[in-house]
């Protein structure tokens, strides 16, 4: 097969036009060049001719010439490979990180102008404002008299928030008010959300835990809805439009139905066979996805102090040098499938204490 090369780098290359006939990819490592790789590592070359079954190694610049021998490629040491494969998808991820803060910045200043709807001036308020978004709450609240649906993030609110959610909730009871609401796992170890718990469940709040539930939400009779509009949650918008508040009523259904009751037992440490817990892999997982340490707290109810302690336990445990090689060696060990690789695994990652 005649093959079209390139210079890129002082090294010869395959061009990356793929090969129409086999559908080969050129950004990815087949089946094929797998072994072929493993086995020019072992032996330290890879002769030319059995390169046409793997164009990738060409192309992910695995292997290069032999200096001394044209008739031969040598393997580029995995180490290299990686760090100049992963550079370039570290340096987007930064820049689009950086357009995504500026584009937050630009809008800013829009978040708190009311927009004008076509389905009337009042099917979205906006609140601006601790006292007047509670002053609202206290008067829907006095108004509530079939069901209150609540998703409350965090590892526990403050006493006083406590006192005023208790301030609130006791007249519904009395009138006979069903009550649902999600906590996350965290919560059960907070002694003000556990008192508050310990005290109003008896009168018919029913509690739920879930290790990781989205942002606060209130919804009065299934017909209006708070939500926070900002991220300090000094702005909340108070929704009535009938099909907005029906399809968070569906979310938080769907949330309810995976809770765990208050009353029983969550295990929240489920060792894996290289010694990660639960809480790392749902870490794990939110790494993968590009999230960061602030928004990965924030989504599992821990201060950032924790989740970054929770990090370096699961770098220590994969033995990862850097956060851009952690989320390859997530990906390659197995832990979000449930399958542990062997071969994939580093040879250092064993559990540690």
């Amino acid at each position: 097969m005649f093959l079209k090369y390139r210079t890129l780098r002082g090294v010869q290359m395959r061009s990356k036009v793929d090969n129409p006939e086999t559908g080969h990819s050129h950004d990815e490592l087949c089946e094929a060049g797998k072994r072929l790789y493993a086995a020019a590592l072992r032996a330290g070359r890879l002769a030319r001719s059995e390169i046409d079954a793997a164009p990738c190694l060409i192309d992910l610049a695995l292997v290069h010439p032999d200096p001394d021998d044209s008739q031969w490629l040598r393997p580029v040491p995995p180490s290299i490979a990686l760090n100049q494969l992963i550079h370039p998808i570290e340096r987007e991820i930064q820049q689009r990180r950086q357009r995504a803060l500026s584009l937050a910045d630009a809008f800013e200043p829009f978040m708190t102008i009311p927009a004008q709807t076509s389905c009337g001036s009042d099917a979205i308020n906006v609140l601006e404002g601790l006292a007047v978004i509670n002053a609202e709450l206290d008067r829907v609240m006095d108004e509530c008299s079939v069901e209150l649906l609540t998703i409350q993030p965090g590892s526990g609110r403050k006493p006083e928030t406590v006192k005023a959610a208790l301030r609130r909730v006791e007249p519904l009871l009395d009138r006979g008010v069903r009550m649902r609401t999600l906590y996350q796992h965290t919560a059960r170890h907070h002694s003000a959300t556990m008192g508050y718990v310990e005290r109003i469940t008896p009168y018919g709040l029913e509690v739920r835990t879930l290790e990781e539930i989205i942002d606060r939400l209130i919804i009065v009779d299934r017909k209006i809805a708070f939500i926070p509009a900002r991220s300090d949650r000094q702005v909340a918008l108070e929704l009535r439009h009938e099909g907005l508040v029906q399809y968070l009523v569906g979310v938080f259904e769907q949330f309810w139905l995976h809770g765990i009751p208050w009353e029983e037992e969550v295990v929240t440490y489920t060792p894996a066979l290289n010694g990660i817990s639960g809480i790392q892999r749902s870490i794990a997982k939110l790494l993968v996805e590009g999230h960061v340490d602030e928004a990965i707290a924030r989504r599992l109810g821990m201060n950032v102090r924790t989740c970054r302690a929770h990090i370096a336990k699961l770098a220590s445990t994969l033995g990862s040098g850097s956060r851009a090689q952690l989320g390859y060696l997530i990906a390659r060990s197995g832990i979000l499938d449930g399958e542990q690789d062997p071969a994939g695994a580093p040879e250092d990652a064993t559990p540690r204490a």
